[in-house]
């Protein structure tokens, strides 16, 4: 089993799919990180030998954030931003969009679920 970056990756998935599960790998930085290491990117995981698995182990220590690292380091600009009072960091402490979509439509990802308001309907007409 490949193991790296402290993930386990699938064994039955090509390379290029694989690298995926780790955070801070997306689509390009998995092909890319495959041509560096010079390993065939449809070969699936379970394929790889012991030398390839180093060789990407040392290329992503060397040269990428992943995993915890990047978490912490995001979670540190965030902490930055509210603390300086800026208007991204508001958001992020009010739990709001933070990149300018609206709000008084959707944005229910970033608001949580509906609070219903008793009393909001119409009189009626006389």
């Amino acid at each position: 089993m490949a193991r790296i970056a402290g993930v386990d990756l699938p064994r039955n998935k090509p390379g290029f799919i694989a690298l995926r599960y780790i955070y801070g790998i997306g689509r390009s930085n998995a092909w890319e990180l495959l041509a560096q290491a010079q390993i065939d990117p449809a070969k699936r995981v379970s394929e790889w030998t012991e030398e390839e698995i180093a060789r990407l182990r040392t290329i992503i220590e060397q040269n990428y954030t992943v995993e915890g690292q990047l978490r912490a380091e995001i979670q540190l600009n965030i902490r930055r931003l509210i603390e300086i009072g800026s208007y991204r960091g508001m958001r992020h402490k009010l739990g709001l969009p933070v990149r300018g979509q609206r709000t008084r439509t959707n944005a229910r990802t970033r608001k949580g679920r509906r609070k219903t308001v008793a009393g909001k309907k119409k009189a009626p007409k006389k």
